[in-house]
């Protein structure tokens, strides 16, 4: 299970440019050649902050977590990535809620029209690891 997660963490790294960001950060020539050779053909229209965003928001809770508090520390980032993960505060697009759904009934044991007076499907609010319906 923990190879699988690895697999997607790695394949969400090459997805969405991220491995680019690190080839700066390489200082053998061979090892930089190889890593580079990787990126051909691939395009990046969005910056490195939009990209980074991205992947932290298809990865889940906890790397949307890991990105808000990396997006109080800037003296550790560029402005413009602490700017970008910044929106991870309060801009976190919501889960299907079909999900939210399931959960709920297999929480409670009973179908949400029965719990509940009034459901909205459509998500009131997102946040890392919860939204309101």
């Amino acid at each position: 299970m923990r190879f699988l997660r690895f697999l997607k963490i790695f394949f969400t790294v090459i997805r969405f440019g991220l491995d680019e960001m690190m080839l700066s950060r390489i200082n053998d020539r061979r090892v930089a050649l190889l890593l580079r050779i990787t990126t051909i053909g691939r395009r990046f229209d969005d910056p490195p902050g939009v990209r980074l965003r991205l992947a932290l928001e298809s990865l889940g809770p906890i790397f949307v977590k890991f990105g808000q508090v990396l997006s109080t520390r800037r003296d550790l980032l560029p402005p413009d990535i602490a700017s970008e993960l910044a929106k991870l505060q309060d801009q976190v697009p919501p889960f299907d809620s079909n999900v939210a759904i399931g959960l709920i009934e297999k929480s409670l044991g009973a179908p949400v029209d029965t719990i509940f007076d009034e459901f909205e499907r459509v998500p009131v609010a997102s946040a890392s690891i919860a939204q309101v319906h």
